[in-house]
């Protein structure tokens, strides 16, 4: 028989099933894997594996609330000097998942519903809504980088499992004000900011 003690920290995970709606449209930019691999417009989006179904990489998420050299929340929200120990505690004490039969990846809901991908024209893919945006990016010396991307427009959602697992440095009132707060700040997706905002619909 197994007994079970205070110290079973097992019984102090907290579970919560979040979810983000969209208040901006969100674009896409999905690299290649290489450097060297280009790819056209309509490639540039995430599906879950073996399936038409629109998504971000859970990983996504965990960046979001983690990443130090990119404009994560606690970079972008809290200060410079404590920052980082924001980030490596939401590393470390927190675990994003979607769905238990594809826990990697998150799809992205209308009405509740994945988002089913069709057929792409030559800048639009009509049962979504998706569609092509050119922007011209300036890199060092003014060399100009033109960019195709492409971009959900709403309405859209995304839905997660977040385990807060038991520690003495984050609570979950702070991750929760990172996620809201960082939802308007910078927002989901590429080109953040602009594209991607989002507000918490659900934490329960």
């Amino acid at each position: 028989m197994t007994v079970t003690t205070k110290s079973d920290t097992r019984l102090d995970k907290v579970t919560r099933r979040v979810v983000l709606k969209g208040v901006r449209d969100i674009m896409f930019d999905r690299y290649a894997g290489d450097n060297k691999t280009k790819l056209e417009w309509h490639q540039k989006i995430y599906q879950v594996p073996g399936t038409d179904i629109l998504c971000l990489p859970a990983i996504n998420i965990v960046s979001f609330l983690t990443a130090h050299n990119t404009n994560s929340a606690p970079k972008r929200l809290r200060d410079k000097r404590a920052y980082k120990d924001i980030a490596n505690a939401c590393l470390s004490f927190t675990s994003i998942s979607g769905p238990i039969s594809n826990p990697n990846y998150l799809p992205l809901l209308r009405d509740g519903e994945p988002i089913r991908v069709g057929k792409f024209e030559d800048d639009r893919e009509p049962l979504t809504g998706i569609y092509l945006h050119r922007s011209v990016a300036r890199l060092d010396k003014g060399i100009p980088n033109p960019k195709e991307r492409p971009v959900l427009p709403l309405p859209w959602s995304i839905e997660f499992t977040l385990d807060i697992f038991p520690n003495k440095e984050i609570k979950e009132q702070e991750i929760r004000n990172l996620v809201e707060e960082g939802g308007l700040a910078i927002g989901l997706g590429t080109f953040r900011g602009v594209f991607g905002k989002f507000i918490i619909e659900s934490w329960e």
